[in-house]
Formats: structure tokens, C-alpha cells, sequence
């Protein structure tokens, strides 16, 4: 949905939009919520919004602007790993050797799949993966805030708040970017469409749904989902003329393998 949305759209533009959309649509369904937020509460909301919503969002625009969706969706799959290192390092979680293990594959797949991609796509910068990189560290850091400080809070209150905090600096951006919604809808219909889609499903309603099984399970196995994803979104970009090797699905491989080391017996 953002390679397509970037058609006509600018990165800040997808990304604003993006924020905006959904935040009105979860407003408008379920804005009672925010009255059961407590003071206490709201400072841990500001980090969950801005590293689990507001940054992700346009640090993963601007990456598939540079590199295949497909690649980006698996680089994604390093949020189980970031959220291992995070909890162990900063929320108390416990330190396991076969983890530790499991987490360093990760990151050799994960180099291994940029360098091949770069080999097979030499006019996509690669660098930008390192965009994705950052997001994953953003998301690994919002579900353990999530699920330590957070469990009181209903999931729609948590992805409510997350999208009411992010508005206005989104609000800026998108006004800062010249966005103007006739004209950008008489040149790209389409565009606006996919963050239409984007905004609704992909994450106001995706959020709700991620941020229950947060509160039904462990973070690293809530940021497991993210397994599924790669999934999706390589048979979608093979679909879109996507270039795929081999060798990267090797490299995928080793990636769901430390994944999977990290997550055992746990």
C-alpha cells in the first residue's frame, strides 16, 4: 500500500496522511476512551506513540521509496529480535544464551539479504534499509513500554491514544509538504485510495488488534506477527514485478531461524 500510494504522493505527504486518517477514523468510533487515561499514564503513551507510531511511519515510506517492499517487509522480522535485546537490556527481562544466539543469526541474515539485494537491484540505494532497521528498534521499544506500564489500558484506548498524540506534529507535516487534497486528488486518485487503505485497515484496525495480543501475551511473542508479514508482502511484490533471488529467501531463512532460536522454549 505505500509503494503504491508513493505513485503520487511525497513520503511526508503518505506518512502524515497516513496518521491522520486513521487517528479520525479510531477518534470518531472511540474517543470516550481517552477519559479512562490516567495522569500517570500519558507519559508512557508519548514514547509508545512516537516509537511504535509516529517515527515508523515515515522511516518506512521513505525506505520503500528506495528499496523493493518485499525486501522491507522481511527486514521487518527483525522486531521479534529488537524486542528480545530491548526487554533483556532495559525492561528486566531474562537473559537466555540460546537467545543471545538466535538474535546475532538474525542480524547475519539480515546483512546477508541487504548485500544480496543490493547485487540484484544495484540502482536501489540500500542504505535506506538501514531506515527499517531503526523503525524495528521503535517497535521492539513500544511493546515492552506496552506491556510493562501499559496492561491496565484497553488495546483501542492504547491505539487511540497513539494516533491522538501523533496528530498535530503529522498535521504540520502534511501542511509543510503543500499538500492540497483537490489537487492532489484530481492528479492521483489512486494514490490517495492506498492510504485510504493503508490508514484504515493497516493500521487503525491492525493496531486494536496487535495491541490485544500484546495484552494477552509475551512481547516477544506479540512481535512475532511480524513472521507473517514477509509472507504477504514478497507474494505481493513478486505480483507487482518484484525481483526476488535464491539467495535472499536464504537470507530469510537464516533471519527466521534466529527468530526462531530467540523464541524457543519461551
Amino acid at each position: 500500500m505505500m509503494k503504491k500510494a508513493l505513485i503520487g504522493l511525497s513520503p511526508l505527504q503518505v506518512g502524515a496522511l497516513r496518521i491522520l486518517i486513521a487517528g479520525i477514523v479510531l477518534a470518531s468510533i472511540s474517543y470516550k476512551y481517552l477519559g479512562t487515561i490516567t495522569k500517570k499514564q500519558w507519559p508512557y503513551l508519548l514514547i509508545s506513540s512516537f516509537s511504535g507510531t509516529f517515527f515508523p511511519a515515515f522511516l518506512f515510506v521513505y525506505a520503500i521509496r528506495h528499496i523493493d517492499s518485499s525486501i522491507a517487509s522481511l527486514l521487518n522480522s527483525l522486531t521479534p529480535l529488537n524486542t528480545f535485546v530491548l526487554g533483556v537490556l532495559l525492561f528486566g527481562a531474562p537473559f537466555i544464551n540460546k537467545q543471545f544466539f538466535g538474535i546475532l543469526l538474525g542480524l547475519v541474515g539480515a546483512g546477508f539479504l541487504i548485500v544480496k539485494g543490493a547485487q540484484i537491484n544495484p540502482d536501489q540505494n540500500y542504505y535506506y534499509a538501514l531506515l527499517i532497521l531503526l523503525a524495528t528498534i521503535g517497535y521492539g521499544f513500544n511493546i515492552n513500554i506496552v506491556k510493562k506500564y501499559l496492561q491496565e489500558l484497553k488495546p483501542i484506548t492504547i491505539t487511540l491514544s497513539n494516533f491522538v498524540i501523533s496528530f498535530v506534529p503529522a498535521s504540520i507535516i502534511l501542511w509543510a509538504s503543500d499538500f492540497s487534497l483537490q489537487e492532489s486528488y484530481a492528479v492521483a486518485k489512486q494514490s490517495l485510495f492506498y492510504v485510504l487503505v493503508l490508514a484504515v485497515i493497516c493500521t487503525a484496525f491492525a493496531n486494536v488488534i496487535f495491541y490485544k495480543l500484546v495484552s494477552i501475551s509475551s512481547p516477544v511473542f506479540t512481535s512475532s506477527v511480524t513472521y507473517l508479514i514477509p509472507l504477504v508482502a514478497v507474494i505481493f511484490g513478486i505480483l507487482d514485478g518484484e525481483k526476488i533471488s535464491v539467495f535472499q529467501l536464504i537470507a530469510a531463512s537464516i533471519i527466521f531461524l534466529g527468530i526462531y532460536l530467540s523464541n524457543k522454549g519461551r
